[in-house]
């Protein structure tokens, strides 16, 4: 009996040894002390979009079907972003594969992801996915994230010095140009900020489109989100963060709002806000935010808190970077929970395998999202 129980011992020894240095390989930290991907790491998340963007089952479709002719395949009206459950996830699977690429263009996966993005982004393939959003009961459809997600895609394409770069860009740019009209208008007509924990936060959806249009240099888009942006939010004051995570949260409404603020506000300016908007961050940050707990990684909607782990940490990354006061506190609270979220995103279930490893890639990547806006 000893023995069986010194040998399930040493069992489970050897897979804690096995997944650590699992992680330990996948990252590693950089100058700065932050986490960065490794080769093997960006191979790694690869294998979960290419899993499932040409995957057309299971498909959570979103669209309202005003007659019987979308009674189809979904597949046949989103040739492009058919696969990984639904729309959103398709195209952030999408982005998350040209970063990638982009970071490391000699992984070994690089030829199969050129040749899916390829068929994937085909411009008829664009042109197909148009005509849904042109649909006046669908004109709201994927409003905000998914049309956020592919904002920040064409933006991925757009600074992409490779040829099969600049053909996607063309291709999806149409698309991104539908959605920059869409957001000028919804934004026109929105009168109250949309401050949730889930793919309607405003916030975060601000702040994807923004860094699109800075570097598409779509200055109408611009405007339209730094309007409503100072609008909605320049007078808030002590976000309730305390209140955060709702059980199903995926984004913080607190640290969105604050992410989005340093990009639309002057640095002065932006330092008395945040300082007010959040004071706990410059007393003792690692009071005011608790990791996430998600007790089963099988339920789509629990799962969202590893991805809430994740978003947190690239808010509170980009905002240390913006601060003048706490940032070494501030980037530790973020990578406490970065990396209690790294773990479980090939957690060996679809519910969240589908999704959180563009997450995780945005998180891991930020540095460089940042630089070359």
């Amino acid at each position: 009996m000893k023995k069986i129980l010194l040998l399930a011992l040493c069992n489970i020894t050897c897979i804690a040894i096995t997944r650590s240095y699992a992680q330990t390989s996948l990252y590693r930290q950089n100058a700065g002390g932050n986490l960065q991907l490794t080769t093997t790491g960006a191979s790694h998340l690869a294998g979960l979009p290419l899993r499932c963007m040409q995957k057309p089952f299971p498909y959570k479709t979103g669209v309202t079907f005003t007659d019987s002719s979308l009674v189809t395949n979904p597949q046949n009206y989103h040739p492009a972003f058919y696969g990984c459950y639904d729309w959103h996830s398709s195209v952030h699977g999408h982005w998350m594969l040209v970063r990638l690429l982009k970071s490391f263009p000699g992984m070994p996966e690089a030829a199969t992801i050129r040749a899916k993005l390829a068929e994937n982004l085909a411009a008829d393939n664009i042109r197909v996915e148009q005509r849904i959003f042109f649909n006046k009961e669908n004109k709201g459809f994927e409003r905000i994230y998914g049309w956020s997600w592919l904002l920040q895609l064409q933006r991925e394409l757009l600074t992409w010095s490779d040829p099969l770069g600049k053909t996607l860009a063309r291709n999806v740019q149409p698309l991104a140009h539908q959605f920059s009209n869409a957001y000028i208008a919804f934004l026109d007509k929105l009168v109250y900020p949309i401050r949730v924990g889930e793919h309607t936060n405003l916030a975060f959806g601000l702040r994807l489109a923004w860094d699109y249009a800075a570097t598409a240099k779509d200055t109408a888009l611009q405007s339209a989100i730094r309007k409503a942006a100072m609008r909605f939010y320049a007078q808030d004051r002590d976000c309730p963060v305390s209140w955060e995570p709702g059980g199903y949260d995926f984004l913080s409404p607190c640290l969105e709002e604050a992410d989005l603020m340093w990009r639309i506000m002057p640095a002065n300016q932006y330092q008395q806000w945040v300082q007010a908007f959040l004071p706990g961050l410059f007393t003792n940050p690692i009071t005011i935010l608790h990791i996430a707990q998600v007790k089963d990684r099988t339920d789509g909607k629990l799962v969202h808190l590893d991805g809430l782990n994740l978003s947190r940490a690239w808010c509170l990354y980009g905002i240390a970077r913006h601060v003048n006061r706490n940032q070494a506190a501030i980037t530790q609270l973020a990578r406490r929970h970065l990396e209690a979220a790294l773990p479980h995103v090939a957690s060996g279930d679809y519910a969240g395998e589908h999704w959180l490893g563009s997450f995780a890639v945005y998180s891991l990547t930020i540095e460089n999202n940042d630089n070359d806006r």
